[in-house]
């Protein structure tokens, strides 16, 4: 029994050894497997807040769209209702002319953040009330809340259509030639022309202007813009075969322009050229001098001085505007400040108006002759007059839809064109009958009979009214363009 005592220390302190490396094992199996769910659950958190913030982005995007889509169909609500403003102050224009013509439009679009600020966040309701002296706090289910959208309207009748050659007829080619010469006359633009442009080949203003009319035109034949050059000769020569010969080569397009982008795969249209003649400030499209909507004349009233720099010079060429740069500088400062001063009133009330104040004639006339403007003498008044308007019927808008968020903002940009050409007024659209009363639960198209609605429960009602709403015309316009951004 006294031999045991020894043997069972030794067992003991075995034992308690065997215990003491087993705690260790469960000690690195705890640390492993906390190791592993700390892991797991950064993972799992990692791509929570992932999800979260992609659903939060995407919620905003589409906060954003329709928001931006809200300020389109305001901005033509808007443009629609500027006749019915014109005749409200009809009276003040007609007093101003003498009693002599028509009261001009009125450029409401120039102020749609205000006007439109009713139906905008807090700030636009501010700038609302300011200008109406209305508390909109009386107001029903105006505003927006959680953000706002942000308007710029430019009227596409303001710039020089360089679609008007793909009418086909030699008037309206002529008459973009003209203008295209007009715009591309002065001095300074000349170390330009004499320059290798984009594609190294050397294009001067004349076979750029023919180059932009042959896009455009539906027939295989050059265009000439020399107006020394002989009709026959002009009329019976090919194109030219420049695409063909470049690295990467295509052909010309022989039709319309569909966007401003387009402008770029013309000859001689460079980055210089662009920012020149097309789009000087990309930030602001009222800048903007050409444009592929419009109806072709340009709304003198409206349009930025080197616009009407380039319609002058297209009747006169000669004029002394057009060929000394210190009087051209003079009535471009003279029609970039006359904007300013008018905070957008028309200057003149007709296209007769404008031909007689460049003669220093009427209003303007003499205010630019104090300045050292020399009268214009027009190679034909009447053409000229052919070439300008007061109106305009074919307006780009573009809305930005803003969310603000945590240290981000998310803007949606959408840049509608919209053609009221054909635009009936308001109130004598689909959803009213021809006298302007509503008609139909869903409204009448004009011309349909009444009680008949658009659309109807049975399918014989879902006919002839449906498909008469469907391409009747609508006050608010026709959208030709539609891009978001």
């Amino acid at each position: 029994m006294k031999h045991d005592r020894p043997i069972r220390c030794v067992t003991r302190l075995r034992s308690m050894r065997r215990r003491r490396s087993r705690r260790g094992v469960a000690l690195i199996m705890v640390l492993a497997a906390i190791t592993v769910l700390t892991v797991m659950l950064a993972e799992f958190q990692d791509e929570s807040s992932a999800e979260l913030s992609g659903a939060l982005s995407d919620r905003d995007a589409l906060r954003a769209e329709y928001m931006a889509r809200s300020g389109i169909q305001l901005a033509r609500l808007l443009i629609a209702a500027e006749p019915t403003i014109r005749q409200a102050i009809a009276p003040l224009f007609l007093l101003m002319s003498g009693g002599k013509g028509t009261a001009p439009q009125i450029p409401v679009w120039e102020f749609s953040d205000r006007v439109l600020g009713a139906f905008n966040d807090s700030t636009g309701n501010e700038e609302f009330q300011s200008l109406a002296g209305v508390d909109l706090s009386q107001g029903r289910n105006l505003g927006i809340e959680g953000g706002r959208f942000e308007l710029v309207i430019v009227d596409e009748d303001s710039k020089i259509n360089v679609n008007m050659a793909s009418r086909g007829d030699a008037f309206s080619q002529t008459r973009m030639a003209q203008q295209l010469l007009g715009l591309m006359a002065a001095d300074q633009y000349k170390p330009m022309f004499e320059e290798r442009d984009i594609d190294d080949q050397y294009s001067d203003a004349l076979t750029i202007c023919s180059a932009f009319i042959d896009w455009a035109d539906p027939d295989e034949n050059y265009f000439n813009c020399d107006p020394r050059a002989t009709v026959t000769a002009s009329a019976t020569a090919p194109e030219d075969s420049f695409y063909q010969m470049l690295k990467v080569p295509y052909r010309r397009k022989n039709a319309a322009f569909d966007s401003l982008e387009e402008i770029r795969m013309v000859r001689g249209v460079g980055d210089d050229f662009w920012a020149t003649f097309v789009d000087p400030e990309p930030g602001n499209p009222k800048k903007r001098v050409m444009t592929v909507w419009g109806q072709g004349q340009v709304n003198v009233n409206t349009a930025n001085a080197q616009t009407i720099w380039a319609i002058v010079c297209a009747g006169a060429p000669q004029a002394t505007i057009c060929v000394d740069p210190a009087q051209a500088q003079t009535f471009l400062t003279f029609f970039s400040m006359a904007k300013g001063f008018t905070m957008g009133a028309p200057l003149f009330f007709s296209p007769k108006a404008f031909v007689s104040a460049m003669k220093g004639q009427g209003m303007v006339g003499p205010i630019l002759t104090s300045l050292g403007i020399e009268p214009v003498q027009f190679l034909s008044e009447a053409e000229t007059v052919k070439m300008v308007a007061t109106e305009s019927k074919v307006f780009s808008i573009y809305a930005d839809g803003v969310v603000p968020g945590y240290r981000r903002e998310t803007r949606t940009r959408i840049h509608a064109v919209v053609d009221f050409r054909t635009a009936p007024a308001p109130g004598f659209g689909p959803g009213f009958g021809a006298d302007g009363s509503a008609a139909g639960s869903m409204g009448n198209p004009p011309g349909s009979a009444a009680g008949s609605s658009q659309f109807g429960a049975d399918s014989s009602s879902l006919g002839e009214g449906a498909i008469q709403g469907a391409v009747a015309p609508n006050p608010g316009g026709t959208i030709i363009y539609w891009r978001m951004e």
